[in-house]
């Protein structure tokens, strides 16, 4: 099937000194035989290899090298699956189920020029630094997901019982931001200066820096009334959640489609007394983000030089950016659903030592070194389908969730830098 978007670049690679190659519209994949990259691959392979792995899905285990089953089950199956679609030492069988992921990124990279007939080098796709600029990228990535999804799809849904907590009951969301009414997210422009001295061949004299512009919301809090009505304090987890209400015509989703879209916000532990709690959460404390500072940091700048401490330096910056948290809006504000969940602490917790653990981030990038600080899979509750008469988000809620209505608009105006 041609690929109807197009893709040019205009990007240089320093490294090779070279201009990434641009992708015309409708080109169509190809075998990529490149020896001189040690690049080779078929998409007979890349069909055989989805297959298979479809056909594990189904039947609930994937072959080992050794020709043993290993079942996909609800505790290590997708871990195994993980491990199957991006083949390394951990894959159960690289020669049977091959590649998957980082060769579609290969086929994509070398689409322009397969066989190296034009002695081309390979597209954004082939560089991590670049790969997310080519629209194609998502569409590869949706696909991937769906391999996922489908094996979500195949395990048992959650009953009220793995979804409730006994005795706590959500009864109050609110979204706080500033000077604005309630229960409302606000996203403008923000210019930023980021010193690019070390990207530029320029004889020293100084810093050179850039200003860029790029999305920003205002700071905002969660303030959660929760009711404990057990004899004793309780713990648990805090889990926020944001989706938007309608699809793309402007109709309410069904629950299925619905749980797809939700992006995770925040997610922490909370300790409940007996009675009514008020749980105040900020925006800047989010277990997914690392601060803008840390986003743009100086590499250079107390950089180790190897070992495991440049490891861990590098590891610290690992998070989703802050100032992209919130979806950018509308004018007239898009719609969307706050989530909000309590679930047992005694269910989620992993019991590891984090003391001295870089661990900004930690819900999106996990601990290094150590198991991911959350027993429940990654996107619980939305992970698995709806149980049965669950149709919409408002059926699938028990009394530990509770879900606020709120808008995100999008503000004409631009905020340049602090002078300094």
């Amino acid at each position: 099937m041609p690929i109807p978007e197009g893709y040019f670049p205009k990007l240089n690679s320093l490294v090779a000194s070279r201009g990434y190659p641009a992708r015309v519209k409708d080109m169509v994949l190809q075998d990529i035989d490149i020896p001189a990259e040690n690049a080779r691959v078929d998409v007979a392979d890349m069909v055989r290899w989805r297959d298979r792995i479809y056909n594990a899905i189904a039947q609930g285990s994937v072959m080992g090298s050794d020709g043993t089953n290993i079942p996909l089950d609800e505790f290590r199956g997708i871990d195994i699956l993980g491990n199957v679609l991006e083949s390394s030492e951990l894959s159960p069988n690289r020669q049977f189920y091959g590649n998957l992921h980082a060769l579609g990124h290969l086929m994509l990279a070398y689409i322009h020029d397969p066989k190296s007939k034009h002695l081309e080098t390979f597209g954004v796709m082939g560089d991590l630094a670049t790969t997310m600029r080519d629209p194609i990228f998502f569409r590869w990535h949706a696909f991937v997901d769906d391999v996922f999804q489908q094996f979500k799809g195949s395990l048992p849904r959650y009953t009220t019982d793995q979804l409730d907590y006994s005795g706590v009951t959500v009864t109050g969301v609110t979204l706080k931001t500033p000077n604005a009414p309630d229960n409302i997210f606000r996203t403008f422009w923000q210019e930023s200066d980021v010193d690019m001295s070390r990207g530029l061949d320029f004889q020293e004299r100084g810093s050179v820096f850039v200003r860029f512009t790029h999305l920003q919301h205002e700071p905002f809090s969660y303030s959660i009334t929760v009711n404990n009505s057990n004899s004793a304090m309780r713990e648990g987890t805090c889990r926020i959640y944001l989706s938007p209400t309608n699809d793309a015509r402007g109709n309410p989703m069904r629950f299925n489609n619905q749980r797809l879209l939700f992006i995770e916000m925040d997610k922490f532990k909370v300790t409940l007394r007996q009675g009514s709690n008020t749980i105040t959460r900020q925006s800047s404390q989010s277990s997914v983000i690392i601060p803008f500072e840390k986003t743009f940091r100086d590499l250079d700048t107390n950089r180790p030089t190897s070992g495991e401490e440049l490891d861990l330096f590098n590891f610290c910056g690992c998070g989703w950016p802050e100032h992209l948290l919130i979806p950018k809006g509308t004018p007239e504000g898009i719609p969307c659903q706050l989530f909000v969940m309590i679930s047992n602490y005694e269910n989620d917790k992993v019991e590891q030592d984090l003391t001295g653990s870089c661990n900004d981030g930690e819900s999106y990038c996990g601990v290094r070194g150590g198991k991911f600080p959350d027993a429940r899979s990654m996107g619980y509750p939305f992970d698995r389908v709806g149980r049965t008469g669950a149709d919409t988000l408002q059926l699938f809620l028990t009394p530990n969730m509770l879900v606020q209505n709120c808008r995100i608009f999008s503000l004409d105006k631009t905020v340049r830098p602090k002078a300094t």
